[in-house]
């Protein structure tokens, strides 16, 4: 399915030789710190170019603690009129070269009271009310039982004990958007058992668990859902917050990636 040409762009990509992504949803570029190189999606036909702010449209090939690592800054969502394989068409493109484990973030609403603006919160599983699959017209069924690795997960939380940062754990909702919820919205995700929600990642998931990726998935906690708070919602709020935010992930990443 995932078979592009190979050209300067995908060689760089492969030639880095990377076993680790991460996906940075919208205001996370600040943890993007001193790139290689870096590939601008406009170089694969297969990846479309996001139009949302706060999402830079690239691939950026970087180092943390020894690591290798490629970072896509930023993706495009299903409410730009993408559709769900347009909108994973990176997870392929990263599988494609080699990429083992990928690590998918998100800006995302607070559906719980615990949670407050700048927190984060590590998916332990998730609610995909997209009403769709990339998956749609493969002749497999995939068992998502295992979405998110265990052991990542444990990984990523020893990490946060040890530098003393607070990570939640819960479930994430993806809706389509690009409207925020209503609150009686909130109050049936509540009721679903969801702890946040977003626009995002469980699309990203579902491939890459299809492709054989081991998947770590954070949710930046960039505003309160409506009705947990009386300020009015918007995307300024979400990248404003996700860049103070930025600084705890890069400490977090710092400390997990070279034992992945």
């Amino acid at each position: 399915m995932f078979d592009p040409p190979i050209g300067d762009a995908l060689q760089q990509l492969r030639d880095w030789n990377a076993k680790i992504a991460i996906i940075l949803g919208s205001g996370l570029n600040a943890i993007v710190q001193d790139p290689i190189e870096s590939i601008d999606y406009a170089e694969f036909s297969e990846i479309p170019k996001p139009r949302v702010p706060g999402h830079a449209g690239k691939f950026s090939l970087c180092e943390i603690a020894g690591a290798r690592v490629i970072f896509a800054q930023g993706r495009v969502h299903l409410y730009e009129g993408y559709s769900a394989g347009e909108v994973t068409a990176s997870v392929g493109m990263l599988s494609n070269v080699g990429v083992k484990k990928l690590v998918v973030t998100n800006a995302a609403g607070a559906l719980s009271e615990k949670f407050k603006p700048g927190d984060w919160m590590m998916i332990n599983d998730h609610l995909n009310l997209t009403g769709t699959s990339p998956l749609i017209g493969w002749p497999e069924f995939l068992d998502l039982g295992n979405a998110y690795s265990a052991r990542l997960q444990k990984q990523f939380c020893d990490a946060a004990r040890k530098l003393g940062i607070v990570l939640h754990q819960g479930v994430y909702a993806a809706v389509v958007g690009p409207q925020y919820e209503t609150a009686a919205e909130v109050r049936m995700l509540q009721n679903l058992g969801a702890d946040a929600v977003g626009m995002s990642t469980v699309l990203e998931v579902i491939q890459a668990r299809a492709l054989e990726m081991e998947v770590a998935g954070f949710s930046c906690i960039t505003n309160l859902a409506t009705g947990l708070s009386s300020t009015t919602l918007s995307h300024g709020e979400v990248l404003e917050t996700g860049h103070k935010a930025a600084n705890d992930f890069s400490r977090l990443l710092g400390e997990t990636l070279p034992n992945l």
